[in-house]
């Protein structure tokens, strides 16, 4: 017998010593036989359903959700529904306890083992493509995969992270997180985001510990990226918003310097601001966190010839940007990459990410400025779209 045979009959035999240890949560009390999703029904409009609890199968995952954030993409599904989903239970953003697992699930997918009171996040579902595991991802993102919480709706219902439990199915990644509090686990998602965008930047050659940095954007992804890069060490970083409260908050998370739009007019103009405040220097490497095609038009301009540029703040089409291609890319010799959501590596990577923000103590937990129990959740994605404080989260008592 291998070591995965032994470790199954070891825990068969176990489960059965004990009479099920599946059969309620580690931190007490029996799985209830209904529980709440957040049913998005129409444009605009949540509605708190009850639903039974599914069967957990032998390759299953029964979670109790404890949080969820809310993302830009769960504000544009909840808005205009660009992707068809509605009736959908959203959510991708979440974290939570296993309180019943099958008989076959041993491990996470960075080997790590399960058991029940474990804490969890997911990525990505392989139902299409099993043999694909965290080490064959490594230049290969995970665009083409399924993510709960914008799985359409089916007989399971508890399909995202909007809801009191979710089930996670076969052909799943699924990653312990214990050792990190419910604000960081929440937070995993996005930064991951980040983590996968430096990554792609660093393939340039280009971003170095003394590169001169321009951030642009400043909500939940261009402040982490700030973060991320303060991480790895690197010192000079200006951050370009309109916010005076984001652009604030930016300098706690590591940049050196700030631009204000507002300030300037036109994109030669914002262009020479940054130019200043880097002591007469254009960027080295910039990153773009909006998704405002004027935004991804200007940042050329913010940038030296020979210098890298990556582009991350498109997650739905936000429309065409102009540019002059002779001078904001050939005659700068600009190179440019494109970053879309993460490998499964970059999101293991993540957990270390985080401990080692809050080790250099950026208040990386402080991106939370709002929270919500769900039947709240039409407040929450209110409070996102009017752009209220930084990020939503969905918490669960």
């Amino acid at each position: 017998m291998n070591n995965s045979e032994i470790e199954l009959l070891v825990r068969q035999i176990l489960e059965g010593m004990q009479g099920g240890e599946n059969k309620s949560s580690a931190s007490g009390g029996a799985i209830p036989e209904k529980a709440r999703v957040a049913m998005l029904v129409e444009k605009g409009r949540f509605e708190i359903q009850e639903h039974k609890i599914p069967e957990v199968g032998d390759d299953d995952i029964l979670v109790k959700v404890e949080g969820c954030g809310v993302c830009g993409t769960d504000a544009h599904e909840f808005k205009n529904d660009p992707f068809n989903l509605i009736p959908v239970v959203l959510g991708h953003e979440g974290t939570g306890e296993i309180v019943k697992m099958g008989k076959n699930v041993l491990k996470d997918s960075a080997g790590k083992p399960l058991k029940v009171g474990d804490k969890v996040v997911t990525c990505m579902i392989f139902g299409d493509e099993p043999e694909i595991t965290m080490y064959d991802l490594n230049k290969q993102n995970v665009g083409k995969a399924d993510v709960y919480g914008l799985l359409p709706d089916d007989d399971v219902k508890f399909n995202g992270w909007f809801a009191d439990y979710i089930l996670i199915r076969k052909g799943s990644s699924v990653f312990n997180v214990s050792d990190l509090d419910l604000d960081s686990r929440i937070l995993i998602e996005p930064c991951a985001v980040l983590v996968h965008a430096v990554e792609r930047a660093k393939t340039t050659g280009i971003l170095r510990f003394n590169s001169r940095v321009v951030v642009q954007g400043l909500g939940p992804i261009g402040l982490i990226c700030v973060a991320v890069l303060r991480t790895l060490g690197i010192e000079n970083i200006v951050a370009v918003d309109g916010n005076e409260k984001r652009l604030e908050f930016a300098k706690r998370m590591g940049a050196n310097y700030t631009v204000d739009f507002r300030n300037y007019k036109g994109a030669e103009a914002l262009g020479q601001a940054v130019y200043d405040v880097l002591g007469g220097h254009y960027a080295d490497f910039g990153f773009q966190c909006t998704g405002n095609p004027v935004a991804h038009a200007n940042i050329y301009k913010m940038i030296r010839r020979g210098g890298g540029l990556c582009e991350l703040g498109f997650f739905i089409n936000g429309g065409d940007a102009t540019i002059n291609p002779h001078f904001d890319l050939c005659q700068k010799e600009i190179t440019l990459v494109g970053s879309w959501v993460y490998t499964l590596r970059d999101y293991a990577t993540t957990f270390d990410f985080l401990k080692r923000a809050q080790a250099i103590g950026l208040p990386i937990k402080e991106l939370i400025t709002h929270k919500f129990p769900l039947e709240e959740i039409n407040e929450a994605l209110k409070t996102n779209l009017s752009m209220q404080g930084l990020k939503i989260a969905v918490v669960n008592k």
